[in-house]
């Protein structure tokens, strides 16, 4: 009889192939230029561009990481963190995309988020894209990292097999078709992976809320776990002093008083919001959409698959803790809970299948973060500093060096299998949104911002993340709020400080944006090609897409 880790096994197997085989069906396209490799040509459509976009943000955080919180401390944290996901995904569409989508292309045509602010602040000697491109690079290693991580627990909880093995294996996988395909292999992958990911979700919440005996009865039992559902108190599991494991007595977890869980810490779980304005998956996907007007349909795809699977998410985390109360000891543990409830539930093919949604989010998501900070190196400090007349195909040599240099670090960053996953992208996240999200937004809406304050502002933002999160959050009260507020204030703060007290921007610049923000060009589409009509004197060019 053939063994169910068989069928498992054979479903992942099917799937990694036909994820390989989409990075060799798009090389021939992405290596023919840098701009098809790094943004496709700008001809990526609403549909792969709003699942590309949502699939690469949430990576194996939302079915793994996610639920783990869910499932430890209850719906406080993870649903706050939700809500201003939700919104921050909704208004960075809204405010951001078209915008951002329309000046990249004035704006000498960048295709890279680096490359879009130098060239807004017309910074010659490319200071701007230099210390963005490192920002990057340090923050995207760290969120390879975390993909790699979600990737060994994977395999370690379906097979019993080696962390390390096949954390490494897993990685090997995501190298190999994002090197072959560049930015379209990961946009139609991610594509792919955002469908397989929601119905995963679906799924999973559906069988687990059946198995775990019907609606009412999981309810009562979250009820009676002392501030398990609330979103004002944070169930507070009891604790082995000695090893940190939560205590069990005659079968059932114990839990001590709810912590309250008040206006400051809610705050802090809404600020993840912000966070969207600064991320360069996300933003990335902007500049390499085929038409500006096509964005409102991809506000409206991304919005709706955001908020179901979010809540998805969220509910299996709560929904296991009825179904198996003692099963997780430690919130690292516990981000096993999405694999643990497939593998019970479901026929081990379609078992296969879902989970196989848990090594999407990573693939996609560590994809995109590689591909976007071998463009940062290679396009940013190799062709804008270091080398300024190289050639696209040294470009994109010295971007492949780059993209095996970033596996090596996410495969060292991930070697502890008992890294937090939720812990991990909080970090990161802090770090990209604090540094970049305050600068897109004076780059797209206040005219006066110059170079200095945007230098000022991505090293305020990112040194205030490090030093929150070491020095300030550890002393507990206020301060103990996510880090990602006061460094996006900070941030922000230091952009207008610096603005005013500095040299405004040159006319060329002002009349750049004056003729290109204030009054956007009509664009026409026709034969696969973007004009842009009376560009000015500044800019004038018909990109292709």
């Amino acid at each position: 009889m053939i063994s169910s880790d068989f069928w498992v096994a054979l479903a992942m197997i099917i799937y990694f192939a036909a994820m390989l085989s989409i990075g060799f069906i798009y090389s021939k396209r992405s290596n023919s230029s840098a701009k098809q490799y790094f943004a496709g040509g700008r001809g990526v459509g609403p549909w792969l561009t709003a699942l590309s976009a949502e699939a690469s943000d949430m990576s194996g955080w939302l079915l793994m990481g996610l639920p783990g919180v869910a499932y430890f401390t209850g719906a406080a944290d993870a649903m706050w963190t939700a809500i201003g996901l939700a919104i921050g995904t909704y208004l960075n569409w809204k405010i951001v995309a078209k915008r951002l989508r329309r000046y990249s292309v004035v704006a000498g045509d960048a295709i890279t988020i680096p490359d879009f602010f130098s060239k807004r602040f017309h910074d010659r000697r490319n200071i701007i894209s230099t210390i963005a491109a490192l920002i990057i690079l340090v923050f995207f290693c760290v969120y390879v990292g975390s993909c790699f991580v979600t990737v060994g627990k994977l395999f370690a909880t379906l097979f019993g097999l080696d962390y390390r093995l096949m954390m490494i294996a897993g990685a090997l996988v995501v190298f190999a078709y994002t090197i072959i395909g560049g930015y379209l292999s990961v946009v139609v992958t991610d594509f792919v992976q955002g469908v397989l990911m929601f119905f995963a979700l679906a799924v999973v919440f559906i069988g687990s809320v059946v198995s775990a005996g019907g609606v009412h009865e999981t309810i009562s039992f979250l009820q009676s776990i002392p501030g398990f559902l609330s979103g004002t108190q944070l169930a507070t599991p009891q604790l082995d002093s000695a090893t940190g494991e939560q205590l069990v007595e005659a079968g059932r977890a114990l839990f001590g008083e709810p912590s309250d869980y008040g206006i400051i810490t809610i705050v802090s779980m809404l600020a993840w919001g912000l966070g969207y304005f600064g991320m360069p998956q996300v933003l990335v996907r902007f500049l390499s959409i085929r038409s500006a007007d096509e964005i409102k349909q991809s506000r409206v795809i991304a919005t709706t698959w955001c908020v179901i699977s979010l809540a998805c998410g969220i509910c299996i985390g709560l929904v296991g803790r009825a179904m198996m109360p003692t099963e997780f000891a430690t919130q690292a543990a516990a981000e096993s809970v999405f694999i643990v409830i497939a593998q019970a539930l479901l026929p081990s093919f379609m078992c296969g299948v879902v989970v196989s949604g848990i090594f999407a989010a990573s693939m996609s998501s560590s994809s995109s973060y590689m591909i976007i900070g071998a463009s940062a190196f290679a396009e940013n400090i190799f062709r804008g500093v270091l080398h300024k007349k190289a050639t696209d195909r040294q470009v994109m040599i010295v971007a492949r060096c780059t993209l095996f240099a970033m596996l090596i670090f996410g495969i060292i960053a991930a070697s502890d299998q008992n890294s937090s996953i939720f812990q991990v992208v909080s970090y990161a996240w802090a770090g990209l949104g604090a540094s970049f999200g305050p600068l897109m937004l004076c780059s797209l809406y206040w005219r006066r911002a110059n170079k200095a304050g945007a230098i000022a502002g991505m090293l305020v933002g990112a040194a205030t993340v490090f030093a929150w999160h070491t020095l300030v959050k550890p002393l507990g009260g206020v301060f103990a709020i996510y880090e990602l507020l006061p460094a996006f204030l900070m941030s922000l703060l230091a952009i207008a400080v610096v603005s005013l007290l500095t040299r405004a921007p040159s006319a060329e610049v002002l009349d750049e944006f004056d003729h290109y923000m204030d009054r956007l060009p009509n664009e026409v589409v026709a034969g696969g090609v973007i004009s842009s009509e009376t560009m000015g004197d500044a800019v004038a060019h018909s990109p292709s897409v």
